[in-house]
């Protein structure tokens, strides 16, 4: 291809893409909120049905509303993101998943899940949200940061019994470059004290789907990844949750590295 046919690429794809923003932020945030408004005035109901069709408890029944809610998110999105999960079917519960955090659409992306009854356990901002106040309340969303740990594990052994799983972001906030954080102590412990295995999930993309701090949307590639679970008994002695927390963090780190160099490696390619 000549210098000249290149540039004139460049700028065609320039154009498509500058095209596809447009038409994903302009059909996003009308659907988002009519999605939203309509799970709200229909959840009453929903949790009436659910619990005659299933019998589940009301914390469960607001775990799969909020999925199916999270799902309708990525389906939004769908005719502009390239998604890819790899490995989400070897996860066994109950385990607790850690996740690096890049968007506050890497939320959204748990409900490709497999199962649905996932408990977040995140920091006191989100239960200021008065419009998921009350479903994350009901759904017996943790707020780590207030709550007392005791709570917080029996909590999530009540969770573990009905093989459900409960879901850290480790490093307590969005990243703003991409890179690990230092981690929290939170779900290590946690593993310690419950024996329950640790599934580290590691994602790319979110962040030039929707950029922190910013409202506009990019179309973007997102994959997400399952890395093998580890069981905490792996990792004896009083201070055995650190060296746990240490070797999740390492093997994360390498997961992440790995994915963004193919995404680098793949954007080069095109």
């Amino acid at each position: 291809m000549t210098p000249q046919k290149t540039a004139r690429h460049r700028e065609k794809s320039g154009r498509f893409w500058l095209l596809r923003t447009l038409l994903l932020n302009l059909t996003f945030y009308p659907l988002m909120v009519l999605w939203t408004a309509a799970g709200i005035v229909a959840s009453p109901l929903c949790l009436i049905l659910w619990k005659l069709v299933t019998g589940w408890d009301l914390g469960r029944i607001t775990r799969h509303l909020i999925s199916i809610h999270g799902y309708g998110m990525v389906v939004i999105t769908a005719p502009f993101v390239r998604f890819s999960s790899t490995g989400t079917e070897s996860i066994r519960r109950p385990c607790i998943l850690v996740i690096n955090h890049l968007s506050f659409f890497d939320s959204y992306y748990m409900s490709t899940l497999p199962f649905h009854d996932i408990v977040f356990a995140v920091g006191a901002w989100p239960f200021k949200m008065y419009w998921y106040t009350l479903f994350m309340r009901l759904a017996q969303y943790l707020d780590v940061e207030s709550a007392p740990w005791e709570d917080v594990v029996a909590t999530c052994s009540a969770t573990f019994a009905k093989k459900g799983v409960v879901i850290f972001y480790p490093e307590g906030h969005r990243s703003r470059t991409g890179r690990l954080q230092p981690f929290y102590s939170g779900a290590f412990r946690l593993a310690k004290e419950t024996g329950v295995p640790i599934v580290p999930l590691v994602i790319t993309g979110t962040d030039n789907l929707l950029p922190p701090g910013r409202f506009a949307l990019y179309p973007s590639r997102v994959r997400l990844k399952v890395l093998p679970p580890m069981d905490p008994a792996s990792f004896p002695g009083h201070n055995g949750h650190l060296g746990l927390r240490r070797e999740v963090r390492e093997r994360m780190t390498r997961a992440l590295a790995e994915m963004q160099g193919e995404t680098g490696d793949m954007r080069k390619s095109q």
